[in-house]
């Protein structure tokens, strides 16, 4: 190959690249803006949105949208602020998660290693209730929590996810463990492990990328859902329920940098869970799919 070609494929190489990464961070400016505008006047005032660029940076920086959003803004009747709602979205998420993490990392475990009669239509149907649309399960969902007691209730919450989530974590679960050595599982029997000291000595520990994935999926579906918090929440409404009521509470000039900053602090904890584990969901959940 002569000078010149290798000049011009140098060149092309170049140029393709510059290309491809200017499109790139045109795109991810493009998708960056709504959070952009969010941020900015959410650190503006009022006046200065109303009668200004709401694309320009504040030229008074303030907080007070921020500290109104959290602790003073009027949800409803009571000007209460977001924070007694992030506080019941945690009591809802936490043992939601925990409890169906576990339970699905149960199923698939029985379901690949302790196999029985049936158990094939056992998992059609957990599978099955991962199409469900939420709407049909309002009524009987309604009528259950009302006969055990704990309707409009953060225990009535949590149960509604736990039930509506190990139809996911089961399916994660079996598929990671569907091509794990059954001989291991064996082995372990012949020296004497039962039931759970199998799962947890020996299933649990090699399960850290599939339950990164269940666990981002299901903090990311009940802190983001919103018809059931605002159909079991009762008096104790999670924090998607809390944020549309600030901005319907508002009456007169819409406060939308209060409504900006209570926006951001309701996205905010997924949005640190896929900046802390995204790269880990993305493996896990390639591991997961080419397994069963």
């Amino acid at each position: 190959m002569s000078a010149d070609t290798q000049d011009t494929a140098v060149r092309t190489t170049r140029f393709t690249r510059v290309f491809i990464y200017g499109l790139l961070i045109f795109f991810a400016a493009y998708y960056m803006m709504p959070l952009f505008v969010m941020i900015v006047n959410s650190l503006k005032p009022l006046s200065e949105i109303t009668s200004g660029n709401m694309m320009a940076l504040p030229r008074v920086w303030t907080l007070e949208p921020w500290r109104q959003a959290w602790s003073s803004a009027q949800i409803g009747i009571e000007p209460t602020g977001l924070k007694p709602y992030f506080v019941n979205s945690l009591l809802v998420v936490v043992p939601a998660v925990f409890i169906s993490t576990v339970i699905g990392a149960m199923n698939g475990y029985v379901l690949t290693k302790w196999r029985f009669r049936g158990d094939t239509l056992v998992f059609g149907a957990l599978l099955f209730s991962c199409f469900i649309p939420f709407q049909i399960v309002l009524i009987p969902m309604a009528v259950i929590l009302g006969k055990i007691g704990i309707a409009g209730s953060i225990p009535g919450l949590v149960l509604v996810h736990v039930v509506y989530g190990i139809g996911f974590t089961t399916l994660y679960y079996r598929n990671y463990y569907a091509v794990f050595p059954t001989e291991l599982v064996h082995a372990a029997q012949i020296d004497g492990a039962g039931f759970f000291r199998i799962f947890w000595r020996i299933m649990l520990p090699i399960s850290g990328p599939i339950t990164v994935v269940s666990v981002i999926w299901q903090f990311t579906n009940i802190w983001n859902d919103f018809l059931f918090g605002a159909s079991f929440g009762g008096q104790q409404q999670p924090m998607t329920v809390a944020l549309n009521n600030l901005v319907q509470s508002s009456t007169g000039v819409k406060e939308y940098n209060v409504h900006f900053a209570g926006a951001i602090l309701a996205a905010l904890p997924t949005l640190l869970v896929y900046i802390v584990a995204g790269r880990y969901f993305v493996r896990g959940l390639m591991a997961g799919s080419v397994k069963g």
